[in-house]
């Protein structure tokens, strides 16, 4: 069950590696990242737990709460005075209910239901690696002209990308910050577009600069890398090529190095500040915010984490920052009264709950002005295992899906991207989806530089191409065993559960 968790979370299916060839005009492994080396746990991290603590944002509130939080056994990490956001550890079990009632809180709780040290697994799966023959074979049906793994890439035929790197590859102005597991910057496919001056490790709650900090600290920590190649692999004759593969990107690592990568607030609220404060224009969120896969607002913990990440990618969108996210792989309605969550708090023991979405959010996907990306497969379908919901979703976008076949050498159904260690793999999942709705943002942001993230999303969705819903307005992969639909599309041609305005167009971005 950890593995299954750890893996619907953050959007994968089994990867498959390839082995990469000089033939095919890749580098030696060699030539990657050593990965960095996490700080080891400190002892009294042993009952400590994280928290966010809420405050109005003048001087004055800021100063007393400050005072508080130390007389209540807290430890201030760091203090974003802009939102009103501070970042704290205490042991004191009580910590939270006394800060809740110091003048000028407006929320405060525990980010976490693990203390600090909690050990985990690191587990993302079985890899099964291609042989150089069968590398060989795809790269020979790409043909000239394009990148050597291309003809894999059913995606970027899926939305016109390959077309639109014709016409507009993007520009050198727009940087995609991926908020994820860090991004091996030495790919051979991202290194020339990465921007290291706009890449941090947040994962503490307070960005770290050393120049590599941004690098997973594990090499099989595959996650952001992937994403990143989907965004920006570059086209220079190495493997695959990106959605906008002129922008540059850069990394922002997010999550813990144990238990099993996890995100914590406090992580994505440095993340937000941090993208906003150093020029980025899109942010990509291909994640949830653990512990919790829905903040429900009743619970002062869980509403103390939709207030500081809320509040932080609000920040982000006013200094000009689009922000992107995964709707999610449980095949919710996210639009419905209610339905389980079997799979929360994911950092201790978890419990099933009914979830009413009304109340309970995927964060940072359902927060105001953040675009909602649900899956679709290679025959541009709803992917079986993505969220969905009329109303919620905005846009759709190649995520992957098993069961929708290619018109690719291999006949896979995932996405093709870029690995750690210089290496490429499939994936599936709304993670995957969302780096091609923010790769064809930033071609749009490319194309209208003085967009704001507000305008930004407006054409998002007026280009996208909505297929409306199936004939069939259930789920195509079934039903549940119980007589009932699997998912069923509500609304029309126009927008939609399942698609929102329809699968975005990366040519229609250029043109």
């Amino acid at each position: 069950m950890a593995r299954r968790r750890s893996l619907l979370r953050l959007g994968l299916a089994v990867p498959v590696v390839l082995s990469l060839t000089a033939s095919l005009g890749f580098l030696p492994a060699s030539a990657s990242a050593t990965p960095r080396i996490p700080s080891a746990a400190r002892a009294e991290d042993a009952h400590t737990l994280a928290y966010v603590v809420n405050t109005r944002t003048d001087r004055r509130t800021i100063a007393e709460v400050q005072r508080a939080i130390t007389a209540a056994g807290g430890t201030i990490v760091v203090t974003y005075d802009g939102i009103g956001v501070i970042v704290v550890h205490s042991a004191n079990p009580d910590f939270g209910r006394r800060l809740r009632a110091v003048r000028g809180v407006e929320s405060a709780g525990a980010t976490r239901t693990a203390p600090l040290s909690a050990a985990g697994t690191t587990d993302e799966g079985a890899v099964r690696y291609l042989s150089e023959a069968e590398a060989a074979r795809i790269g020979k049906a790409s043909g000239g002209g394009t990148e050597p793994l291309e003809a894999e890439q059913w995606d970027l035929r899926a939305i016109g990308a390959d077309k639109a790197a014709e016409i507009n590859p993007g520009s050198r102005d727009v940087t995609v910050a991926v908020i994820d597991t860090g991004v091996d910057d030495t790919h051979p496919d991202l290194a020339a577009n990465f921007s290291p001056s706009q890449s941090a490790d947040c994962a503490s709650g307070k960005a770290d600069t050393t120049y590599g900090s941004w690098r997973p600290v594990d090499p099989n920590y595959f996650h952001g890398t992937h994403v990143a190649g989907t965004i920006a692999a570059a086209r220079n004759g190495i493997g695959v090529a990106g959605v906008a593969p002129g922008v540059k990107v850069s990394g922002i690592t997010v999550s813990q190095p144990t238990p099993r990568q996890l995100i914590y607030a406090e992580s994505v609220v440095c993340a937000f500040v941090f993208a906003a404060d150093h020029g980025v224009q899109i942010t990509n969120n291909s994640y949830y915010v653990d512990p919790w896969q829905y903040n429900c607002l009743d619970d002062p913990d869980q509403k103390a984490i939709v207030d500081a990440v809320n509040r932080a990618q609000l920040y982000a969108q006013r200094k000009g920052t689009l922000n992107v996210a995964g709707a999610g792989n449980a095949n919710h309605d996210l639009a419905s009264d209610a339905f389980t969550d079997g799979g929360s708090p994911n950092d201790s023991t978890p419990a099933s709950r009914t979830v009413d979405p009304r109340r309970c959010w995927d964060l940072p996907a359902q927060l105001p002005g953040v675009v909602t990306v649900s899956a679709t497969g290679a025959k541009s379908a709803k992917s079986y295992y993505s969220n969905y919901g009329l109303g919620v979703i905005d846009v759709a976008a190649p995520g992957g899906d098993q069961y929708q076949a290619s018109d690719t050498p291999s006949g896979e159904g995932g996405i093709l991207s870029t690995l750690p260690n210089n290496q490429y793999g499939y994936e599936q999942g709304t993670s995957m989806a969302t780096p091609h709705a923010a790769g064809v943002a930033a071609l749009l942001k490319s194309a209208h530089p003085h967009a704001t993230p507000a305008q930004l999303q407006a054409l998002l969705k007026a280009q996208a191409d909505n297929p409306g819903c199936p004939a069939d307005p259930a789920d195509p992969h079934g039903g549940n065993g119980d007589g009932t639909a699997a998912a069923v599309c509500a609304g029309g041609k126009r927008v939609n559960g399942f698609y929102g305005f329809g699968i975005v167009n990366a040519l229609r971005a250029v043109e």
